[in-house]
């Protein structure tokens, strides 16, 4: 089968590499800045980019269960990189928004998180992804064990949601872009609910005779 081939290919690759490719956009970003070619708001169009990243990189990381539920592909090696490359551009994007747009002023900076309600809810987003970074490794995963590992990195899903709401009340036009990736990030945990399994004699019982 083709899902078959494609694990016994994906098999030979490590996942390191992807913590020396997924940067690479981030470094072309900023030094596109420095080169005064993203347009008269340089901090706003990175703000933006590295954000679009980080939610590009959530949405793969929940695509990763669906795939191997419903086509076979695991991929489940690489998960634990791309969080953390999720995480790393969540942070690359408060950090541009707290220094280079806000100049360090945390007094504004603390009252935009309170007035402005897309800042909140990024905001929270990122907060709900600091422990599951700081888990992200084997050692967590002994201390925890595997239930209660499971059940904290389960905040992945509504950080996921808050930095797709955080998305579409960001940009002010309402175009589709945002709507698509919102539509993504449910959609891909709509696919991990497992309908429930009806009882054996409910189930004859339904059957008409």
């Amino acid at each position: 089968m083709l899902a078959e081939a494609l694990n016994g290919w994906l098999r030979k690759f490590p996942a390191w590499p992807i913590y020396i490719v997924a940067p690479l956009p981030a470094v072309f970003l900023f030094w596109q800045g420095v080169a005064g070619t993203l347009g008269p708001d340089p901090v706003r169009a990175i703000e933006q980019q590295t954000g679009l990243y980080a939610l590009q990189l959530l949405i793969a990381g929940l695509a990763v269960t669906p795939l191997r539920r419903f086509a076979g592909v695991n991929l489940l090696k690489f998960r634990r990189a791309i969080g953390i490359m999720a995480f790393s551009y969540v942070a690359l994007h408060l950090s541009t928004w707290l220094v280079l747009d806000m100049g360090l002023y945390l007094s504004q900076a603390l009252g935009d998180v309170v007035k402005r309600p897309y800042i909140t809810l990024g905001m929270a987003a990122f907060l709900m992804l600091v422990p599951l970074v700081a888990t992200s490794n084997d050692r967590a995963l002994r201390r925890l064990g595997a239930l209660r590992w499971r059940k904290l990195h389960r905040l992945t899903y509504p950080a996921a949601v808050l930095a797709a709401v955080h998305f579409v009340w960001l940009v002010k036009a309402w175009p589709l872009q945002p709507f698509l990736y919102l539509g993504a990030v449910v959609g891909l945990l709509a696919l991990r609910v497992k309908p429930k399994r009806r009882a054996p004699d409910a189930a004859r019982g339904a059957v008409s005779p």
